[in-house]
Protein backbone atom coordinates (compact mmCIF):
# COMPACT_ATOMS: atom_id res chain seq x y z
CA UNK A 1 0.00 0.00 0.00
CA UNK A 2 1.59 3.12 -0.68
CA UNK A 3 0.68 6.81 -0.31
CA UNK A 4 1.04 9.14 -3.04
CA UNK A 5 1.96 12.80 -1.90
CA UNK A 6 0.54 15.96 -3.77
CA UNK A 7 4.45 17.04 -4.29
CA UNK A 8 4.88 13.35 -5.67
CA UNK A 9 7.01 11.97 -2.28
CA UNK A 10 5.72 8.12 -2.24
CA UNK A 11 5.15 6.93 1.52
CA UNK A 12 5.19 2.77 1.64
CA UNK A 13 2.78 1.93 4.22
CA UNK A 14 2.84 -1.62 3.44
CA UNK A 15 4.58 -4.21 1.12
CA UNK A 16 3.00 -7.80 1.86
CA UNK A 17 5.32 -10.69 0.27
CA UNK A 18 3.55 -14.13 0.01
CA UNK A 19 6.22 -16.63 -1.21
CA UNK A 20 6.16 -20.04 -2.84
CA UNK A 21 9.65 -21.19 -3.14
CA UNK A 22 8.73 -24.22 -1.23
CA UNK A 23 6.30 -25.37 -3.03
CA UNK A 24 8.47 -24.63 -6.76
CA UNK A 25 11.35 -25.86 -5.13
CA UNK A 26 11.39 -29.55 -5.46
CA UNK A 27 10.44 -29.13 -9.31
CA UNK A 28 13.26 -26.97 -10.03
CA UNK A 29 10.88 -24.03 -11.16
CA UNK A 30 7.19 -22.67 -11.04
CA UNK A 31 4.85 -25.04 -11.73
CA UNK A 32 1.87 -22.93 -13.09
CA UNK A 33 -0.92 -25.37 -11.45
CA UNK A 34 0.65 -25.02 -7.87
CA UNK A 35 1.06 -20.91 -8.59
CA UNK A 36 -2.48 -20.54 -9.06
CA UNK A 37 -3.69 -22.61 -6.38
CA UNK A 38 -1.39 -21.25 -4.04
CA UNK A 39 -2.56 -17.55 -5.32
CA UNK A 40 -6.10 -18.14 -4.67
CA UNK A 41 -5.23 -19.82 -0.83
CA UNK A 42 -3.10 -16.79 -0.07
CA UNK A 43 -4.91 -13.87 -1.05
CA UNK A 44 -7.32 -12.81 1.33
CA UNK A 45 -4.77 -13.23 4.27
CA UNK A 46 -2.36 -11.04 2.23
CA UNK A 47 -4.48 -8.20 1.85
CA UNK A 48 -5.36 -8.42 5.34
CA UNK A 49 -2.36 -8.31 6.71
CA UNK A 50 -1.38 -5.33 4.23
CA UNK A 51 -4.53 -3.03 5.53
CA UNK A 52 -3.59 -4.06 9.21
CA UNK A 53 0.38 -3.09 8.51
CA UNK A 54 -0.93 0.00 6.40
CA UNK A 55 -3.04 0.74 10.21
CA UNK A 56 -6.23 1.62 7.51
CA UNK A 57 -9.29 0.53 6.42
CA UNK A 58 -11.63 -0.14 3.27
CA UNK A 59 -12.72 3.62 3.87
CA UNK A 60 -9.35 5.12 3.71
CA UNK A 61 -8.67 4.00 -0.31
CA UNK A 62 -8.87 6.13 -3.06
CA UNK A 63 -8.02 3.51 -5.49
CA UNK A 64 -7.18 -0.19 -5.81
CA UNK A 65 -4.51 -1.09 -8.56
CA UNK A 66 -3.68 -4.90 -9.66
CA UNK A 67 -1.48 -6.18 -12.00
CA UNK A 68 -2.98 -7.52 -15.59
CA UNK A 69 -0.32 -9.13 -16.67
CA UNK A 70 2.18 -9.96 -18.07
CA UNK A 71 2.45 -13.44 -16.50
CA UNK A 72 1.21 -16.84 -15.51
CA UNK A 73 -2.41 -16.16 -16.01
CA UNK A 74 -3.78 -18.22 -13.60
CA UNK A 75 -2.13 -16.15 -10.95
CA UNK A 76 -2.64 -12.92 -12.45
CA UNK A 77 -6.59 -13.83 -12.91
CA UNK A 78 -6.41 -14.36 -8.95
CA UNK A 79 -4.95 -10.80 -7.84
CA UNK A 80 -6.73 -9.39 -10.63
CA UNK A 81 -10.44 -10.39 -9.79
CA UNK A 82 -9.70 -9.57 -5.60
CA UNK A 83 -8.72 -5.93 -6.82
CA UNK A 84 -11.96 -5.77 -8.92
CA UNK A 85 -13.96 -7.17 -6.35
CA UNK A 86 -12.95 -4.40 -3.91
CA UNK A 87 -13.24 -1.50 -6.42
CA UNK A 88 -16.76 -2.78 -7.12
CA UNK A 89 -17.92 -3.51 -3.15
CA UNK A 90 -16.07 -0.02 -2.37
CA UNK A 91 -17.16 1.85 -5.30
CA UNK A 92 -13.45 2.59 -5.85
CA UNK A 93 -11.54 3.56 -9.59
CA UNK A 94 -9.60 0.09 -10.57
CA UNK A 95 -6.18 0.65 -12.07
CA UNK A 96 -4.90 -2.48 -14.09
CA UNK A 97 -1.16 -2.27 -13.95
CA UNK A 98 0.89 -3.88 -16.18
CA UNK A 99 3.56 -5.29 -13.78
CA UNK A 100 6.43 -4.32 -15.86
CA UNK A 101 5.64 -0.68 -15.53
CA UNK A 102 5.76 -1.72 -11.74
CA UNK A 103 9.05 -2.72 -12.28
CA UNK A 104 9.58 0.67 -14.33
CA UNK A 105 8.68 2.67 -11.24
CA UNK A 106 10.38 0.46 -8.65
CA UNK A 107 13.40 2.93 -7.84
CA UNK A 108 10.99 5.89 -7.12
CA UNK A 109 9.62 3.79 -4.15
CA UNK A 110 12.73 4.90 -2.15
CA UNK A 111 14.22 7.43 -4.37
CA UNK A 112 13.16 10.71 -6.16
CA UNK A 113 13.94 10.02 -9.66
CA UNK A 114 12.58 12.22 -12.49
CA UNK A 115 11.27 11.67 -15.60
CA UNK A 116 12.82 10.67 -18.15
CA UNK A 117 15.13 7.99 -17.85
CA UNK A 118 16.66 5.19 -19.18
CA UNK A 119 15.64 1.96 -18.14
CA UNK A 120 17.31 -1.91 -17.82
CA UNK A 121 14.55 -3.90 -17.16
CA UNK A 122 16.29 -7.21 -15.75
CA UNK A 123 14.46 -9.76 -14.46
CA UNK A 124 12.99 -14.06 -15.11
CA UNK A 125 11.20 -13.12 -17.86
CA UNK A 126 11.68 -10.48 -19.53
CA UNK A 127 15.46 -8.16 -20.21
CA UNK A 128 14.95 -4.67 -21.83
CA UNK A 129 16.48 -1.37 -22.42
CA UNK A 130 13.42 1.16 -22.78
CA UNK A 131 13.09 5.22 -22.31
CA UNK A 132 10.66 5.73 -19.46
CA UNK A 133 9.40 9.50 -20.47
CA UNK A 134 6.60 8.75 -17.81
CA UNK A 135 3.57 6.47 -16.99
CA UNK A 136 2.57 5.15 -19.89
CA UNK A 137 4.89 6.59 -21.84
CA UNK A 138 7.77 3.59 -22.23
CA UNK A 139 10.00 3.74 -25.69
CA UNK A 140 11.47 -0.42 -26.20
CA UNK A 141 15.34 0.48 -27.36
CA UNK A 142 16.27 -2.82 -26.82
CA UNK A 143 14.97 -6.27 -25.97
CA UNK A 144 16.09 -9.90 -25.48
CA UNK A 145 15.60 -12.27 -28.76
CA UNK A 146 15.59 -15.29 -26.82
CA UNK A 147 15.80 -15.70 -23.54
CA UNK A 148 16.12 -13.37 -20.77
CA UNK A 149 18.86 -13.15 -18.02
CA UNK A 150 17.49 -14.22 -15.08
CA UNK A 151 16.04 -17.34 -17.10
CA UNK A 152 19.73 -17.59 -18.31
CA UNK A 153 20.80 -17.54 -14.31
CA UNK A 154 18.40 -19.48 -13.30
CA UNK A 155 18.80 -22.96 -16.24
CA UNK A 156 22.78 -22.50 -16.15
CA UNK A 157 22.22 -22.79 -12.22
CA UNK A 158 20.25 -26.14 -12.70
CA UNK A 159 22.23 -27.70 -14.71
CA UNK A 160 25.11 -26.97 -11.81
CA UNK A 161 22.97 -28.87 -9.35
CA UNK A 162 22.10 -25.83 -7.93
CA UNK A 163 18.74 -25.58 -5.91
CA UNK A 164 15.51 -23.29 -6.81
CA UNK A 165 15.39 -20.16 -7.42
CA UNK A 166 18.34 -20.50 -9.42
CA UNK A 167 19.93 -16.84 -9.33
CA UNK A 168 20.58 -16.11 -6.00
CA UNK A 169 22.50 -19.68 -5.49
CA UNK A 170 24.67 -19.56 -9.00
CA UNK A 171 25.60 -15.65 -7.52
CA UNK A 172 27.06 -17.13 -3.85
CA UNK A 173 28.24 -20.13 -5.90
CA UNK A 174 30.38 -17.82 -7.75
CA UNK A 175 32.26 -15.98 -4.78
CA UNK A 176 35.84 -17.48 -4.68
CA UNK A 177 35.48 -18.56 -8.24
CA UNK A 178 37.83 -17.55 -11.29
CA UNK A 179 35.44 -17.39 -14.78
CA UNK A 180 38.59 -16.82 -16.70
CA UNK A 181 39.32 -20.16 -16.26
CA UNK A 182 36.01 -20.99 -18.52
CA UNK A 183 36.01 -18.43 -21.46
CA UNK A 184 32.16 -18.22 -22.94
CA UNK A 185 31.10 -16.95 -26.74
CA UNK A 186 29.69 -13.50 -26.51
CA UNK A 187 26.12 -12.85 -28.47
CA UNK A 188 25.50 -10.41 -31.43
CA UNK A 189 28.85 -8.90 -31.48
CA UNK A 190 28.12 -8.02 -34.92
CA UNK A 191 25.14 -6.98 -34.72
CA UNK A 192 23.48 -2.88 -34.56
CA UNK A 193 21.33 -2.03 -32.30
CA UNK A 194 20.80 -2.54 -28.30
CA UNK A 195 18.88 -6.27 -28.54
CA UNK A 196 20.49 -9.38 -25.95
CA UNK A 197 20.42 -12.73 -26.26
CA UNK A 198 21.39 -15.39 -23.80
CA UNK A 199 20.64 -18.69 -25.56
CA UNK A 200 24.32 -19.27 -26.86
CA UNK A 201 25.61 -18.86 -23.49
CA UNK A 202 23.07 -21.23 -21.81
CA UNK A 203 23.91 -23.69 -23.98
CA UNK A 204 28.05 -23.00 -23.50
CA UNK A 205 27.42 -23.27 -19.54
CA UNK A 206 25.32 -26.19 -19.90
CA UNK A 207 27.87 -28.47 -22.00
CA UNK A 208 30.96 -27.23 -19.45
CA UNK A 209 28.60 -27.78 -17.25
CA UNK A 210 28.06 -31.64 -17.81
CA UNK A 211 31.83 -32.26 -18.62
CA UNK A 212 32.48 -31.51 -14.69
CA UNK A 213 33.02 -34.68 -12.95
CA UNK A 214 32.57 -35.41 -8.91
CA UNK A 215 35.19 -37.89 -9.00
CA UNK A 216 37.81 -34.92 -9.61
CA UNK A 217 39.54 -33.60 -6.91
CA UNK A 218 38.85 -29.80 -8.10
CA UNK A 219 35.16 -30.75 -8.67
CA UNK A 220 33.85 -27.74 -6.44
CA UNK A 221 36.07 -25.29 -7.31
CA UNK A 222 35.04 -25.71 -10.96
CA UNK A 223 31.63 -25.18 -10.67
CA UNK A 224 32.77 -22.29 -8.20
CA UNK A 225 34.86 -20.72 -11.58
CA UNK A 226 31.96 -21.73 -13.92
CA UNK A 227 29.42 -20.00 -12.09
CA UNK A 228 31.71 -16.67 -11.69
CA UNK A 229 32.28 -17.10 -15.36
CA UNK A 230 28.68 -17.23 -16.40
CA UNK A 231 27.90 -14.10 -13.55
CA UNK A 232 30.80 -12.15 -15.24
CA UNK A 233 29.26 -13.15 -19.08
CA UNK A 234 25.97 -12.21 -18.41
CA UNK A 235 26.84 -9.01 -16.72
CA UNK A 236 29.06 -8.32 -19.69
CA UNK A 237 26.07 -8.64 -21.78
CA UNK A 238 24.02 -6.61 -20.25
CA UNK A 239 26.86 -3.70 -19.41
CA UNK A 240 27.80 -3.85 -23.45
CA UNK A 241 24.05 -3.43 -24.62
CA UNK A 242 23.32 -0.47 -21.87
CA UNK A 243 26.61 1.31 -22.73
CA UNK A 244 25.06 1.28 -26.78
CA UNK A 245 21.68 2.90 -25.10
CA UNK A 246 23.19 5.07 -23.16
CA UNK A 247 24.73 6.66 -25.91
CA UNK A 248 21.87 7.05 -27.98
CA UNK A 249 20.13 8.22 -25.00
CA UNK A 250 22.65 10.71 -24.71
CA UNK A 251 22.51 12.17 -27.99
CA UNK A 252 18.84 12.30 -28.31
CA UNK A 253 18.87 14.01 -25.19
CA UNK A 254 21.97 16.59 -26.02
CA UNK A 255 23.34 15.15 -23.23
CA UNK A 256 20.86 16.55 -20.05
CA UNK A 257 18.40 13.82 -18.22
CA UNK A 258 21.08 11.56 -18.23
CA UNK A 259 19.58 9.41 -15.50
CA UNK A 260 20.30 5.41 -15.53
CA UNK A 261 17.97 2.93 -13.75
CA UNK A 262 18.45 -1.09 -13.70
CA UNK A 263 15.12 -2.50 -12.01
CA UNK A 264 14.05 -6.57 -11.66
CA UNK A 265 15.21 -9.36 -9.87
CA UNK A 266 18.44 -9.42 -11.61
CA UNK A 267 18.81 -5.79 -10.04
CA UNK A 268 19.83 -7.58 -6.88
CA UNK A 269 22.98 -9.12 -7.99
CA UNK A 270 26.11 -7.48 -6.78
CA UNK A 271 27.98 -8.10 -9.91
CA UNK A 272 25.28 -6.79 -12.24
CA UNK A 273 24.99 -3.70 -9.95
CA UNK A 274 28.53 -3.00 -9.76
CA UNK A 275 29.50 -3.18 -13.99
CA UNK A 276 26.44 -1.34 -14.27
CA UNK A 277 27.75 1.43 -11.97
CA UNK A 278 30.85 1.59 -13.70
CA UNK A 279 29.17 1.99 -17.28
CA UNK A 280 26.79 4.71 -15.98
CA UNK A 281 29.69 6.31 -14.29
CA UNK A 282 31.42 6.14 -17.78
CA UNK A 283 29.18 7.67 -19.41
CA UNK A 284 28.28 10.60 -16.99
CA UNK A 285 24.83 8.83 -15.99
CA UNK A 286 23.47 8.86 -12.63
CA UNK A 287 22.83 5.52 -11.26
CA UNK A 288 19.68 4.47 -9.58
CA UNK A 289 18.19 0.89 -8.08
CA UNK A 290 15.54 -0.05 -6.16
CA UNK A 291 16.51 -1.24 -2.76
CA UNK A 292 16.73 -5.07 -2.24
CA UNK A 293 13.27 -5.63 -0.82
CA UNK A 294 11.84 -3.67 -4.25
CA UNK A 295 13.79 -5.50 -6.85
CA UNK A 296 11.70 -8.81 -6.83
CA UNK A 297 8.12 -8.45 -7.61
CA UNK A 298 6.07 -6.83 -4.94
CA UNK A 299 3.01 -5.37 -4.06
CA UNK A 300 4.41 -1.81 -3.69
CA UNK A 301 5.77 -1.48 -6.87
CA UNK A 302 2.38 -1.95 -7.94
CA UNK A 303 0.66 0.52 -5.82
CA UNK A 304 2.96 3.27 -7.13
CA UNK A 305 2.78 2.88 -10.38
CA UNK A 306 -1.80 2.21 -10.01
CA UNK A 307 -0.97 5.91 -8.48
CA UNK A 308 0.85 7.75 -10.92
CA UNK A 309 -2.06 6.76 -13.26
CA UNK A 310 -4.36 7.96 -11.72
CA UNK A 311 -2.86 11.15 -10.44
CA UNK A 312 -2.61 11.06 -14.55
CA UNK A 313 -6.35 10.70 -14.80
CA UNK A 314 -5.85 7.16 -16.04
CA UNK A 315 -8.37 4.21 -14.99
CA UNK A 316 -9.70 0.64 -16.10
CA UNK A 317 -13.40 -0.43 -16.10
CA UNK A 318 -14.21 -3.61 -14.72
CA UNK A 319 -14.01 -5.62 -17.85
CA UNK A 320 -10.07 -5.46 -17.94
CA UNK A 321 -8.80 -8.46 -19.13
CA UNK A 322 -6.05 -10.25 -18.10
CA UNK A 323 -2.90 -10.91 -20.27
CA UNK A 324 -0.18 -13.57 -20.55
CA UNK A 325 2.03 -10.98 -22.94
CA UNK A 326 1.73 -7.63 -22.77
CA UNK A 327 4.59 -5.35 -24.19
CA UNK A 328 5.07 -2.01 -22.37
CA UNK A 329 6.23 -0.30 -25.72
CA UNK A 330 3.28 -2.02 -27.74
CA UNK A 331 3.47 0.39 -31.04
CA UNK A 332 7.21 -1.39 -31.14
CA UNK A 333 5.97 -5.07 -30.27
CA UNK A 334 3.43 -4.74 -32.89
CA UNK A 335 6.16 -2.77 -35.74
CA UNK A 336 9.06 -4.86 -34.88
CA UNK A 337 8.66 -7.87 -32.89
CA UNK A 338 11.82 -9.11 -31.43
CA UNK A 339 10.19 -13.17 -31.88
CA UNK A 340 7.87 -14.67 -34.69
CA UNK A 341 4.27 -15.14 -34.30
CA UNK A 342 3.21 -18.09 -32.65
CA UNK A 343 6.16 -18.34 -30.06
CA UNK A 344 4.99 -18.44 -26.48
CA UNK A 345 6.37 -16.79 -23.82
CA UNK A 346 6.37 -13.60 -21.81
CA UNK A 347 9.10 -12.26 -24.12
CA UNK A 348 6.76 -12.58 -27.09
Amino acid sequence: MVRLGSDGTVTVLSSVISTQIAAHAPYGGVVPEIAARAHVESIDGVIGEAMTRAAVGFEDLTGVAATAGPGLVGGVMVGLSAGKAIALARGLPLVAVNHLEGHAVSARLSEDIAYPFLLLLVSGGHCQLLEVGGIGACRRLGSTIDDAAGEAFDKIAKTLGLPYPGGPALEKLAEGGDGARFPLPRALLGRDGCDFSFSGLKTAAARLAEGLTAERESFEQDRRDLADAVQSAIARQLSERTDRAMAQYAREHDGRDLRFVVAGGVAANATVRRVLTATAAARGFSFFAPSMAYCTDNAAMIALAGAERLRAGLQDGLDAPARPRWPLDEAAALANPTHAFGRKGAKA
